[in-house]
């Protein structure tokens, strides 16, 4: 079975992050949605917010399994017997960043692939920080967003449906 590892942090889920969940399911027999501790980031949502709302999104897609991690993602990913890792690219601004964590995770693990997925146009200047400065002034995240996100990050900045 084919495996492969789509890490983030997921603060929130966008719908970038869901196509490219979506094209991955077809690449691959298994598609695991880790969920980072990234330590240089401040969350809106704890854990198991992200957890629960990762979890809805994916619903729909049988091969796709949602957990959290902590730690290296190359040990992880090795744990899980993925041989591959997806990263998302926006934008070159992405590149250079990605590029350096996919060979330092090569460094590290040589057993697992680093795949570079580009999302839809659509969703290429998506970011989940824009999707919380957006909602946090009370601008219209639903076409950015799945429902029950929109609904989950009204309800953190206490705006009304």
């Amino acid at each position: 079975m084919r495996t492969a590892i789509y890490p983030g942090s997921f603060d929130p889920l966008t719908n970038g992050h869901l196509d490219l969940i979506e094209r991955a399911t077809k690449l691959f027999d298994r598609v695991i949605v880790g969920i980072a501790r990234n330590e240089s980031k401040q969350p809106l949502f704890d854990p198991k917010e992200r957890m629960a709302m990762v979890q809805e999104a994916v619903t729909p897609y049988k091969s796709v399994a949602v957990e959290w991690f902590d730690g290296l993602l190359v040990n992880y990913a090795e744990k899980q017997g993925a041989c591959a890792i997806i990263r998302g690219l926006r934008a070159v601004s992405d590149f250079e960043f990605e590029f350096q964590l996919a060979l330092m995770n090569r460094k590290l693990n040589e057993r697992v692939e680093t795949i570079f997925m580009m999302p839809r146009e659509t969703y290429t200047f998506l970011s989940s920080r824009i999707i919380k400065e957006i909602a946090h002034l009370g601008g219209d995240v639903s076409s950015f967003v799945p429902v029950h996100v929109q609904v989950a990050l009204k309800k953190k900045f206490g705006q009304t449906t």
